[in-house]
């Protein structure tokens, strides 16, 4: 597996797209449930996140997650937890041993998954730790994995970052930032597979 060397994102670097909101599928009915199971379950690998409602006060736990994201090549599933229509579908997709799971930073998403709503997924890369070459004591964001592998610069407004995900009606910025979060990192697993930076599935 040959390791990555560093690279800054430099402000000049063109923006990554990223998706669009005709990509995205808010997940609020049974027939789109299953819609997004059906194309889910048919993937090898997904780009997968979750987004919680920030906590600020001190000693305050989070009631996260609030919002999954699962992505394939061409369109992003968003679910909102508070309004699931198919959780079972939705587990049998994370728990599922033959899809791949990429993300980024996935550690507090895995344990609020399971604390939440009993989903154990398997098959899970986290490509924050896998990606980070010779720094183990470093992470790697989906920010620096884009200006590696595709030579853009992602943008990731923090007043979208710290927003209300447990909102019910959640803004289109709102839909973008969390579409992309997942999207992104099916793109990089791609890339890093394509490069000789990841070992075979």
């Amino acid at each position: 597996m040959d390791t990555l060397p560093d690279i800054p994102i430099a402000p000049e670097l063109p923006l990554y797209p990223g998706v669009s909101l005709a990509e995205v599928l808010l997940v609020t009915t049974a027939e789109e449930a299953a819609t997004a199971r059906a194309d889910l379950l048919a993937a090898d690998a997904i780009g997968f996140d979750t987004e919680s409602k920030p906590t600020f006060a001190k000693g305050e736990v989070s009631t996260g997650p609030h919002l999954i994201q699962l992505a394939t090549e061409n369109r992003v599933y968003l679910f909102q937890v508070g309004h699931l229509p198919d959780l079972e579908g939705l587990k049998a997709v994370l728990e599922s041993r033959e899809i791949l799971k990429a993300g980024f930073g996935l550690g507090s998403d895995l344990a609020q998954l399971k604390a939440r709503l009993g989903i154990e997924p398997r098959n899970v890369l986290d490509l924050s730790r896998v990606l980070r070459g010779e720094k183990p004591s470093q992470s790697l964001g989906a920010k620096t994995a884009v200006a590696r592998y595709f030579g853009q610069r992602m943008q990731k407004s923090r007043k979208v970052t710290t927003s209300n995900w447990a909102n019910p009606r959640l803004s289109e910025r709102q839909l973008l930032y969390a579409a992309n979060d997942a999207q992104v990192a099916l793109r990089v697993y791609r890339a890093a597979l394509a490069a000789g930076n990841l070992p075979p599935a």
